[in-house]
């Protein structure tokens, strides 16, 4: 059952961080400004190391596809013409995972790497997918209409994100009413840390020395702050849990 949870505009905690060693890699760091950390004209590390990030999801993290089905839709799936859109998706894992099992279904990927969508649509390409699609877009100004779609799913997005309740926001526009939300996101930093961290010492050794967008540390949101975060929109319900490793949302647009 859903839980409602009361609107709350207090601001957010720090979120809990991983400190780097102190190596050559944290020096250069260092040098880094934060503006240039979070400046999207910045190069990208899943630019420069994509083989990294796709390993570690498709080998290592978590697959949720089950808990997001069940979650999403309790019949066991969703009705036909439902369109669906996964932001941060990465190499493509749960839209295309989603669309080969529900062929009747509409699934849009979307993130700013293009490594990273090259992949996922090489990977649609092997399985025959013409329900899914990939596309450049920012989550924190998506370029699509308000009500656009039925469900929104996102796996490991806040991490790296430098302003999530506009996330958040961007989120709740483009669901259409009675639309769904599935968020997984990891709990502990250290986990959350080791593909952000190795591709930091990547760039280290290998003495690239541009201003990266992404965080020099990952940032994980305990129970408290991610409810605070999603209780920043109108949800109509909201629902958040734990297991394991990882932390849980769902949440219903009125």
């Amino acid at each position: 059952m859903f839980k409602t949870l009361p609107s709350d505009s207090a601001t957010l905690a720090e979120p809990e961080v991983l400190p780097l060693a102190q190596t050559s890699v944290a020096q250069t760091l260092a040098s880094v400004s934060s503006d240039e950390l979070s400046d999207s004209s910045s190069d990208s590390l899943f630019e420069h190391f994509p083989w990294l990030y796709i390993f570690c999801r498709e080998k290592l993290f978590r697959d949720d596809t089950e808990r997001m089905i069940a979650a999403l839709w309790p019949t066991g799936k969703p009705a036909p013409g439902r369109k669906i859109i996964e932001l941060g998706c990465g190499p493509g894992f749960y839209s295309c995972g989603l669309a080969e099992r529900f062929r009747e279904i509409t699934v849009l990927g979307v993130d700013r790497s293009p490594s990273q969508l090259s992949w996922a649509r090489e990977k649609r390409n092997a399985l025959g997918l013409n329900n899914c699609r990939f596309q450049s877009d920012n989550v924190l100004e998506l370029s699509h209409p308000d009500a656009s779609f039925d469900v929104l799913i996102a796996s490991r997005l806040f991490t790296v994100l430098p302003n999530r309740r506009r996330a958040v926001a961007e989120m709740y526009r483009v669901l259409r009413p009675g639309g769904r939300c599935f968020i997984a996101e990891p709990r502990w930093a250290f986990w959350a840390s080791i593909p952000l961290f190795t591709m930091w010492l990547l760039a280290g050794l290998t003495h690239f020395k541009n201003g990266y967008r992404e965080p020099s540390r990952a940032r994980v949101l305990s129970t408290r702050e991610m409810n605070r975060l999603f209780a920043t929109q109108p949800w109509r319900r909201i629902e958040t849990w734990r297991d394991g490793r990882y932390q849980y949302a769902l949440c219903e647009k009125d």
